[in-house]
């Protein structure tokens, strides 16, 4: 009996909790568990991310983040080849295997080419970046939170979409209701067709006090197929200059 009083109490003082809050101020709760310090805007550390795939593929990253200098790198090995590719104030380079001499048709095949760096250094820094990240300029945060239940679990949840040149995708960011920590979030690319993927982030990595989710699984959220797992296996900053 009291187990279950217990758990209606607190699902209703969540859901009360909830409505004294905006999308903003729970924004600004999640940051401050996750980047006590404010230390974000000022990365400049290596992370080693290894993809599993439900195949048995896997794929070995050693990225290179340093925001105030405008530089990425990253390396990947999958299937017995090493690439490399950087982005240094804009300015792009390319390898494989050692050797900056690639042709356009391997870079187009292993994804090296422009473009696709650009999107590769977009793509990792918001990924590790958030929750800070939804505070770039042409992020729409919803004034309402909401309460959800997902995968058995009550969260203040938080929608965010894009003003039209930075995206279209609709996302939900979902947040423990008591410490504020990031642990799901969800993307639709079309809402009303249950299309896009939704990621649950387990563990935690410790760096220069932020708290970076270490394990990342992907699904799609139409029929809940798993599609892998990003493993941060290592986190350091760069040495001082």
């Amino acid at each position: 009996m009291y187990p279950i009083l217990l758990g209606l109490f607190l699902v209703v003082s969540s859901v009360v909790h909830a409505q004294g809050l905006n999308g903003p101020e729970l924004l600004d709760r999640a940051i401050a568990h996750h980047d006590p310090n404010a230390e974000w805007d000022s990365f400049r550390g290596n992370l080693s991310v290894t993809m599993k795939t439900p195949d048995g593929g896997e794929r070995a990253s050693e990225i290179t983040i340093d925001l105030p200098a405008q530089y990425f790198k990253l390396t990947a090995t999958k299937e017995g080849i090493r690439s490399t590719q950087t982005l240094d104030r804009g300015h792009c380079t390319r390898s494989m295997d050692g050797s900056n001499a690639v042709s356009e048709q391997d870079a187009k095949e292993h994804g090296l080419t422009c473009e696709r760096t650009h999107m590769m250094k977009d793509y990792y820094t918001y990924l590790y970046g958030l929750p800070m990240k939804l505070k770039d300029p042409g992020t729409i945060i919803d004034d309402k939170v909401r309460t959800r239940t997902f995968k058995g679990k009550e969260y203040f949840v938080l929608k965010v979409t894009y003003d039209e040149a930075v995206g279209n995708d609709t996302w939900y960011f979902y947040f423990d209701p008591l410490t504020y920590a990031m642990e799901v979030y969800q993307f639709f690319h079309d809402e009303a067709k249950n299309d896009g993927e939704y990621i649950l982030l387990e563990g935690i990595e410790i760096l220069s006090g932020m708290k970076i989710p270490k394990t990342r699984s992907w699904y799609y959220n139409s029929g809940d197929t798993y599609l892998g797992t990003d493993i941060l296996t290592r986190a350091s900053l760069l040495a001082r200059e």
